[in-house]
Parts: structure tokens; sequence; C-alpha cells
């Protein structure tokens, strides 16, 4: 089954086709987000709100979120049963 996680203002992803949860601060990074933006392949669900995280996706998408990278992969773990709790 999916698992779905909430990455602000209603939207939502599924956890199973999530590379990895970046910060957008990088250089490398913003180069990566201007890339998506102009090829087609950047999700922003930030609702005009600054970038605080970049889910880079399994099929190559980039997923804008104005969660902190902290914040949505807590939610990430959370979902799946996992607790980091010590």
């Amino acid at each position: 089954m999916n698992k779905l996680i909430h990455i602000g203002f209603g939207n939502i992803v599924n956890t199973e086709k999530i590379v990895a949860i970046v910060s957008p601060d990088s250089a490398p990074v913003k180069r990566m987000v201007q890339h998506a933006k102009e090829s087609g392949t950047a999700i922003d669900a930030t609702q005009g709100r600054k970038t605080k995280s970049v889910l880079i996706m399994e099929n190559s998408q980039l997923v804008l979120s104005a969660l902190l990278p902290e914040t949505i992969a807590n939610r990430a773990q959370t979902e799946n049963g996992e607790n980091n709790e010590a």
C-alpha cells in the first residue's frame, strides 16, 4: 500500500517514490531546480511561499515544498512506523 505524507498546503506525496529530501540553498540544488522548472519537471507545492525543501522523486521530478526537510523526514518516519526517540 502506498504511504502518503502531507508536504504542506494540502499537498501530499507518496513516500515510496521519494529518493531524497534536500535543502534548496546550495548552488547545485538551485541549478537542479532551475533546470527542472525550464524542462517542466518541477512541481511547485509552495503556494507562493519560500521553498525550504526539494523532494527528488524516482522519476527525476522535483517537488518544491515550503516545509523544512526535517519536518518532512519526521512525517515520513512517523508514517512508516519508525521512531527515532531514544
